[in-house]
């Protein structure tokens, strides 16, 4: 699908021409910006697998495919909400048309979409529903993510799932929308059926996680947990490391994002389950929105849902479909989709696991 030829004064012949061409890997100046043919990609750190691999060159691959002469600008705010601000003001400076921006903190950020937009950029939330004026939302549908993850913690405890069973809920980052979906749905298929007997933030942090869970371990005792919601990959691996220090083992851990750590520590049986959300179709999907909005097309049937924002803003919203894993279906969801080869999986330490599971 390639975008049709918009007509264009002479003068901006040169600037499309400087225009051609990708990004750096960094919030530096790369260029003195494109105008009119350049679109800003802000992403919120670079401590989460996803964003710097295949979000980012994802969504660089789909504008050059759909817009041959767009240049894409690109910052990772490396988890600082006010160097993520500071990015805002640099691509409005550069002269960018459109921004989108998966928000460090989804408050702190809607003064600077404000004034982006008071400047004419049009403002694509992705990934998490930032605050303020935003033109569109593209994300997964999280309160179904949250209900995987509940469910699939539901389904590894099997009959140990009843109302006096101690589980313990370690959250993600409050300043992220998305945090409290997750634990919206997750409460949904877990609130009555399991006693959520320790619950806390552990800010998207490893290291964070792993030490609500050692205090979770000293205030349950560790022969009193029956499993753990943990609401990604990241936060999943302090925690099951936490539980190895304790010696706890085959007890289930929930993630997500379907990192590739997760993903082996699944095929490990250290976490029993992560959920998918397919990285290329929703930086394609944000790639569409992006160059629409470019060239003042509607994206009326591309983004046919509406959410309300933290700040009761209405936003056209395009949301995708998230799938749980577990050990049995890991053929099935990314590695059908290559996002990752048996090879990447099954590595020296986890070669008899994978053949016990399959995979080889």
């Amino acid at each position: 699908m390639r975008r049709t030829a918009v007509a264009v004064a002479i003068g901006a012949l040169a600037v499309s021409v400087a225009a051609c061409g990708k990004a750096g890997d960094d919030d530096s100046d790369s260029g003195s910006g494109s105008g009119s043919k350049s679109i800003g990609l802000l992403l919120p750190d670079n401590v989460t697998a996803r964003y710097e691999k295949f979000d980012k060159p994802y969504f660089e691959d789909k504008v050059a495919e759909l817009c041959s002469d767009c240049k894409v600008e690109y910052a990772n705010a490396a988890a600082d909400s006010a160097k993520q601000a500071q990015q805002v003001s640099s691509m409005i400076t550069k002269g960018v048309k459109v921004i989108v921006i998966s928000a460090q903190d989804s408050a702190a950020i809607k003064s600077s979409i404000q004034s982006a937009v008071d400047k004419g950029v049009k403002v694509i939330a992705y990934d998490r529903l930032a605050q303020g004026p935003v033109s569109a939302y593209v994300s997964f549908d999280n309160v179904k993510v949250g209900e995987l993850q509940g469910q699939a913690l539901i389904d590894a405890l099997g009959s140990k799932a009843t109302p006096k069973s101690k589980v313990v809920m370690i959250n993600g980052d409050d300043a992220d929308p998305n945090a409290a979906q997750f634990k919206e749905g997750a409460h949904k298929a877990l609130d009555g059926k399991v006693d959520i007997a320790y619950e806390q933030s552990g800010l998207w942090k490893d290291t964070v996680a792993a030490q609500k869970m050692s205090a979770a371990i000293t205030q349950l005792g560790a022969k009193n947990i029956a499993g753990v919601y943990s609401a990604n990959d990241g936060m999943a691996g302090g925690i099951a490391t936490a539980l190895k220090g304790a010696g706890i083992s085959g007890i289930p851990l929930t993630g997500q994002d379907a990192e590739l750590a997760g993903i082996q520590r699944i095929v490990a049986g250290t976490q029993s389950s992560t959920v998918y959300k397919a990285f290329k179709p929703e930086a394609d999907a944000a790639a569409q929105l992006a160059v629409n909005l470019l060239d003042g097309k509607s994206i009326d049937d591309l983004a046919t849902e509406t959410l309300t924002s933290g700040s009761g803003d209405k936003v056209p919203s395009q949301l995708l479909t998230p799938v749980s894993v577990t050990v049995d279906n890991i053929n099935d969801t990314v590695i059908k989709d290559k996002l990752y080869t048996v090879a990447d999986i099954c590595t020296a330490d986890y070669a008899a696991k994978c053949k016990a599971a399959g995979l080889e």
